[in-house]
């Protein structure tokens, strides 16, 4: 989407410096990506203290014996074959050369 807006210059020649950005633009777009996933960072920060985590063997064999005996015992996942997708067979197209 185009959209003509006035940015102050000298905070965009230090989000373009702090950045490593060639562009306005990719300045710009990087840091309403920024904002964007801010929220989604505050969301997390709101669940500290409220989830237990536990990344040892010990844990994941507790977890795994939990699931099973809430859903019975485990399904196998099916694996569904990648498309097939054809191909035009590749052709020979003369070459143009310019003349001097």
């Amino acid at each position: 989407m185009r959209t003509n807006i006035d940015i102050n210059g000298e905070l965009l020649a230090r989000a373009m410096e702090a950045g490593g950005f060639k562009t306005k633009k990719e300045a710009v777009e990087e840091g309403l990506r920024l904002l964007a996933r801010k929220k989604i960072y505050d969301g997390l920060l709101a669940l500290q203290g409220q989830l237990h985590w536990d990344d040892s063997d010990e844990g994941w064999a507790q977890a795994s014996a939990q699931m099973t005996s809430q859903q019975g015992p485990a399904m196998a996942v099916a694996e569904t074959p990648a498309p097939a997708y054809k191909t035009a067979p590749s052709v020979a197209r003369p070459v143009k050369r310019r003349h001097p």
